[in-house]
């Protein structure tokens, strides 16, 4: 059974830092790639950074988010990472890990329960 635990979601004011991880088991982790996904009120769910899988990881990430944000994994522990800095409101949503095929956005798997993440002053 394939399993997503995102955590480490809050609340934090505009400018602020988050880390998000992301446990993950009954795949094998290391070959697959994975994305950080988020959905706000209202509006569909998106893709905000991804990561390939294999030996040599290339991160892509969506137009708002660059600069800002920044993926990671640890293949050894089966997670994965989203460094959030410069916080703004419009990054205010539920933050969730998916595996995802190469130049493909969908999700792979049924989603876990996200992580919440509030930019408010």
């Amino acid at each position: 059974q394939v399993q997503f635990v995102e955590s480490g979601g809050g609340l934090v004011q505009p400018g602020g830092s988050l880390r998000l991880s992301c446990a993950v088991s009954g795949i094998n982790f290391a070959l697959f790639g994975m994305g950080w996904y988020r959905q706000s009120p209202g509006k569909q769910r998106e893709l905000v950074a991804a990561i390939s899988g294999g030996s040599r990881a290339r991160a892509e990430y969506e137009a708002s988010v660059e600069g800002r944000f920044t993926i990671s994994r640890d293949n050894a522990k089966n997670l994965l990472l989203l460094q959030m800095n410069s916080l703004k409101p419009e990054d205010t949503a539920v933050y969730y890990c998916n595996a995802k095929y190469a130049n493909i956005k969908t999700a792979i798997y049924s989603w876990g329960q996200g992580t919440q993440v509030t930019v408010s002053s």
